[in-house]
């Protein structure tokens, strides 16, 4: 199971919040970079970049960020948040991004997301599936929806997604554990690579989501609280 730490970015900094609500915003670092730099010298490979200003906006804002990152360290980055245009992802990419996250728009634009799949292929393109009581929800984690999350991952599964990250807003930012029941549920109708989000506090947790079979692991506030430090993850990676 591959462990892949998240920045979030929110007026340039790296931040946290709680279930995706801007007013729970916790800064952590005034530069984004620096912690990527930390990630990457503890010997970890994987990032999940999310530009907060981006999904706010609706358009990628954070790309020089993106690129500073590519040019100073070696890992391997998924980037995500207001990607909604064909320009969107072609900066992401042209900036570093080894794969791109969309969500908002496999919901709102599913024309738009296949053909994104088609051109960049399904090693490049992942399903953003964050949910709330299991049900889609985009723009942000503020707007809902009525589709399962379940069905969402399979009918895009069945045309061609490889990747989905899924997303428990309401376990995000609280350390309560992880969705495992929901993960478990997922890949007991789909078999998709699976990136569990949402929750993750100890080491614990992570045993518990690698047992559901999930490909990768998403792990944020815990690392900035200090609840698992990077060194620790070096160890078992």
């Amino acid at each position: 199971m591959r462990i892949i730490i998240a920045i979030d970015i929110l007026d340039g900094k790296c931040v946290r919040l709680t279930r995706g609500d801007f007013g729970t915003k916790k800064i952590y670092n005034e530069d984004p970079i620096e912690v990527a730099k930390e990630i990457a010298d503890n010997g970890l490979k994987y990032l999940h970049l999310v530009d907060l200003d981006g999904a706010r906006n609706k358009k990628i804002i954070n790309y020089r960020i993106l690129e500073q990152i590519s040019l100073k360290t070696g890992l391997s980055t998924d980037f995500g948040g207001g990607i909604r245009s064909d320009d969107d992802i072609r900066i992401a990419f042209a900036t570093g991004a080894k794969q791109v996250t969309a969500g908002s728009i496999a919901v709102k634009a599913p024309d738009l997301f296949l053909e994104w799949l088609t051109r960049y292929g399904n090693e490049k393109i992942i399903l953003g599936a964050d949910c709330k009581n299991r049900k889609v929800t985009t723009g942000g984690w503020t707007e809902d929806t009525d589709e399962d999350v379940t069905d969402f991952i399979s009918r895009y599964h069945a045309q061609g997604v490889k990747y989905t990250i899924c997303t428990d807003v309401e376990r995000d930012g609280m350390l309560t554990g992880p969705s495992t029941g929901l993960y478990k549920e997922i890949l007991g109708a789909v078999k998709i690579k699976l990136i569990a989000s949402g929750g993750i506090a100890t080491l614990n947790d992570l045993d518990a989501v690698r047992v559901t079979g999930c490909e990768g692991v998403i792990i944020g506030k815990a690392i900035y609280e200090g609840k698992i430090k990077l060194k620790q993850l070096r160890d078992i990676c």
